[in-house]
């Protein structure tokens, strides 16, 4: 079976190629930049739609991924990739299975989101313009009848995003955190690429495509946010205390700009409980495999190698 990943050299996309060629798929990465093993066809999807020639199912995790305050200047790149590539992507395919990555980030974040379910609302609230344009996207992608999938808060080897952020804000000793401990839905980005190979009915034998539909997808067990910061923090051998700011003053800061970096959508991110069902992917028969000991462990040790029992590669 040839399968197509886009976005092929990104964090999820690479990892996604890496798994499909270690479960014996042929693979074609599309993107500006080679992936990390297949052959690799060039396609930017803010300018035209890709050539699908010879391609049975797609795999889309190319996006444009930025927290921008929504009606920002620079949301319209974000728009010519999330949406108007979606488009050009669901187009190329005519009628190929495919796997849409989306984001919890779609979700309203003016609603509870404890235990969140796919019928969740997503049609505004969105705090930043990635929210805003992954959620336009995935709508064609669910009417088009894709699989789409919704992760939270993706880490993983190779993290450009969450981790480093987080190791960024320690100064001088201290982690300062918005509001109390919270429970939060993570997702190590190998129980991600388990679930794409698995929606597209590849990587394992007998699998079948998935349903069409919105499916959340992250690791077994809700997180406690200052144990698992603390977690991350001693696995790069970062000692630092944590303090909490309250929520409020941690959201004023986010709005007037006087933290560099701050957004409101990190502080929401942070200082809410934000967890996902998992029991529509389960249906699928999909299990997720890994958690944060065991990816933190090998991210130290050995990236490429999988926990015992487990068969989704790093």
């Amino acid at each position: 079976m040839r399968i197509a990943v886009t976005g092929a050299s990104g964090f999820c996309g690479s990892h996604v190629v890496r798994a499909a060629v270690a479960h014996g798929l042929d693979v074609v990465g599309y993107g500006r930049r080679p992936g990390p093993a297949g052959r690799h066809v060039h396609w930017d999807a803010a300018v035209a739609d890709p050539d699908l020639t010879g391609v049975d199912a797609v795999v889309h995790c190319a996006a444009a991924v930025a927290d921008l305050p929504p009606g920002s200047a620079a949301e319209a790149g974000q728009f010519a990739v999330n949406v108007t590539g979606t488009e050009r992507l669901l187009r190329a395919a005519a009628g190929r299975p495919v796997v849409w990555v989306s984001s919890a980030s779609v979700y309203d974040p003016r609603i509870a989101r404890e235990s969140v379910r796919e019928h969740h609302p997503t049609e505004g609230g969105h705090l930043n313009a990635y929210g805003r344009t992954k959620a336009a996207g995935e709508r064609l992608a669910l009417a088009a009848g894709a699989v789409v999938l919704r992760p939270r808060a993706v880490y993983g080897p190779g993290d450009p995003h969450l981790v480093p952020r987080l190791l960024g804000r320690v100064r001088h000793g201290r982690l300062l955190l918005p509001g109390g401990d919270v429970r939060l839905s993570l997702t190590a980005v190998q129980n991600l690429a388990d679930a794409c190979l698995a929606a597209a009915g590849t990587g394992r034998p007998g699998n079948r495509p998935w349903a069409p539909g919105a499916y959340n997808i992250a690791d077994a067990r809700h997180y406690r946010r200052d144990e698992a910061v603390r977690a991350v923090l001693a696995a790069h051998g970062v000692h630092a205390g944590l303090h909490h700011v309250p929520a409020p003053l941690a959201r004023l800061a986010a709005r007037t700009g006087r933290v560099p970096g701050l957004t409101p959508y990190a502080v929401d991110q942070l200082s809410r409980s934000v967890t996902l069902d998992l029991a529509r992917a389960r249906t699928q028969g999909w299990r997720p495999l890994w958690d944060l000991d065991t990816v933190l462990m090998l991210d130290r040790a050995a990236p490429a190698a999988a926990p015992p029992g487990t068969a989704g590669p790093a």
